[in-house]
């Protein structure tokens, strides 16, 4: 058969694949979720996270020497306190947890990039991400608390700070709080298209934070909407905001595409806790291969647009990277 055009032309050779491969990574764009908590000598695996841990202070170095050995070089914070009350005062307590760990880590991994997650429901005694008015979430006066939480992360030594709360003008009330507290160069990284998902199951049984009462579904948005996703994406980046994230990553693979179409700011995107737990628990029943998968994920998502990936598989993500298997 006479064909002028074969595409599996360009599919030959693995050398001639890798040559004209579309999407591209590194292990530069790599973020670390980890879960510090109060408390010493501690290192517990999270039952529904096997192969994640909750670290005390103490034992964060160990975790952070890991993953500088593997090549990343980003991590971000989720604190979990001893104590928790109605206001979440934890969160920004010059000696809470994430201060104490940003700390230690800038003292002795000075290298390393440290972002922070930036929300209540870790500390809050009802696990809603914001002050209460009765049962509903008073969005204004939980401004106040997000800005006081980031102003303390970047004094206590964060190099970015990543507002996950969902409130309305959160990205603009951070940002005037750091400037005017003479931080005007360190970056925000907005949440700002957080979908209220069933993605995220795990993480509320690491870090504790489910709500004692009702759901999230008033702040964090409609997995239904792309074009609100749009809207909050836009609201964010004139507010302010440096970098936009979308969460979860692979069920939301078209929000990336689009955001990245319509803004001119990184994207990041969250491989949140329900992905990791689903891959590992089919690759433990011998139903998927794990590795591809691990590598598959990551590619559908750079390529739908996202050029920072915030992953439970990093550390795996760099190892595969220098062994070519991905990249």
């Amino acid at each position: 058969m006479e064909m002028l055009k074969r595409p599996r032309r360009l599919r030959g050779s693995e050398v001639l694949r890798k040559m004209v491969r579309e999407t591209r990574m590194d292990k530069s764009s790599l973020i670390y979720p980890l879960f510090v908590k109060d408390g010493n000598n501690l290192e517990e695996e999270i039952p529904s996270m096997v192969g994640q841990f909750r670290y005390s202070v103490d034992r964060m170095p160990y975790e952070l020497e890991r993953l500088q050995k593997a090549g990343v070089n980003s991590v971000m914070f989720f604190g979990i306190p001893d104590v928790k009350d109605e206001v979440g005062s934890q969160a920004y307590a010059e000696d809470g947890i994430v201060q104490r760990a940003l700390q230690e880590a800038r003292k002795q991994f000075p290298d390393m990039y440290l972002i922070t997650d930036v929300c209540m429901c870790e500390y809050t005694s009802h696990g809603h991400c914001g002050i209460l008015c009765g049962h509903d979430v008073e969005n204004d006066k939980t401004l106040e608390m997000l800005s006081k939480t980031a102003l303390s992360h970047v004094q206590a030594g964060a190099d970015m700070v990543a507002p996950s709360d969902m409130m309305d003008g959160r990205v603009e009330a951070i940002r005037r709080t750091l400037d005017q507290a003479g931080h005007k160069e360190t970056p925000i990284m907005s949440y700002a298209v957080k979908y209220a998902s069933a993605f995220y199951g795990p993480f509320r049984d690491a870090a504790g934070s489910a709500p004692s009462f009702g759901d999230r579904k008033s702040y964090q948005m409609d997995p239904h909407n792309s074009r609100e996703g749009i809207k909050e994406a836009l609201l964010d980046v004139d507010e302010g905001a440096d970098i936009i994230m979308v969460k979860p990553a692979l069920a939301y693979l078209d929000m990336i595409t689009k955001v990245s179409d319509v803004t001119n700011v990184p994207i990041a995107a969250y491989s949140v806790s329900g992905e990791y737990a689903m891959v590992k628990a089919a690759a433990a029943n011998g139903w998927m291969d794990e590795e591809r998968t691990i590598c598959e994920m990551a590619t559908s998502t750079y390529r739908a647009g996202a050029s920072i990936y915030l992953t439970y598989f990093a550390k795996e993500l760099a190892r595969f990277m220098d062994e070519g298997r991905i990249g």
